[in-house]
């Protein structure tokens, strides 16, 4: 994921999304618009607004995202754990709150009533098969999470926990989150080039994942997001 703009204009020789035509652009043009604007909100609102500024003696980091999946792992081994976790993120329950409602908005913008249609979006986000030239030059051209390992998984696991223990949304993102943890080891097996077009995985591995994953209850997903990511 990058920070992007959320831009539409039409140009010569692009649609109203402001996607080119061509093999570059694969059919799922729906799964395009949504990692464009999740990138807006996730990455751009998410630096603005996902930040308690708290005394230098408190317990809570003064930033809490930059460190929020270490302090989750280290919490979530406690026999204290969820509720010491509850206790650490209550001081920034409105921004989680605020960001939820935006990413969920997104997702239902685009995917709503079509969970099946938004694990595809998940499938190919994963593989790295998306690429948006309108990202370029600034950000990599393909709508795929950052960094080999790509440890974006792992954050946005801890940001969906604090959200299942503060009650925000609590349903949506326990169904959610496990198609965090399908994207997490479809990127792995690929290693997507973040600059340029990336073949699929032949559709009978891609089918292989979500029988595990797709299942997966929050307290077996933080067994899979507890250890840290590590390069393959």
């Amino acid at each position: 994921m990058a920070i992007a703009g959320a831009g539409t204009g039409t140009a010569a020789g692009t649609d109203r999304t402001g996607l080119p035509p061509g093999p570059a652009i694969l059919e799922d043009r729906r799964a395009h618009k949504l990692w464009f604007q999740f990138d807006a909100i996730a990455l751009y609102h998410f630096s603005q607004e996902f930040r308690t500024p708290t005394p230098s003696s408190s317990p809570h980091p003064a930033n809490a995202p930059e460190g929020l999946y270490e302090k989750w792992r280290e919490l979530s081994r406690d026999p204290a754990y969820p509720k010491n976790y509850a206790e650490f993120v209550e001081p920034i329950e409105g921004p989680p709150t605020t960001l939820s409602k935006l990413q969920l908005d997104n997702f239902d913008h685009f995917y709503r009533g079509d969970e099946a249609g938004l694990v595809k979006a998940f499938a190919a986000f994963g593989q790295g098969i998306l690429f948006d030239p309108r990202r370029a030059p600034e950000e990599s051209e393909v709508h795929t999470m950052n960094g080999n390992p790509p440890s974006g998984y792992h954050f946005w696991h801890s940001v969906v926990c604090a959200q299942l223990v503060q009650g925000i949304d609590r349903h949506r993102w326990a169904r959610i989150d496990p198609m965090t943890g399908f994207g997490w080891p479809l990127q792995s097996i690929v290693k997507p080039d973040h600059r340029h077009v990336n073949p699929a995985l032949p559709r009978d591995q891609v089918r292989s994942l979500p029988r595990y994953w797709l299942q997966r209850s929050p307290a077996e997903l933080d067994q899979d997001f507890r250890p840290a990511p590590c390069l393959a």
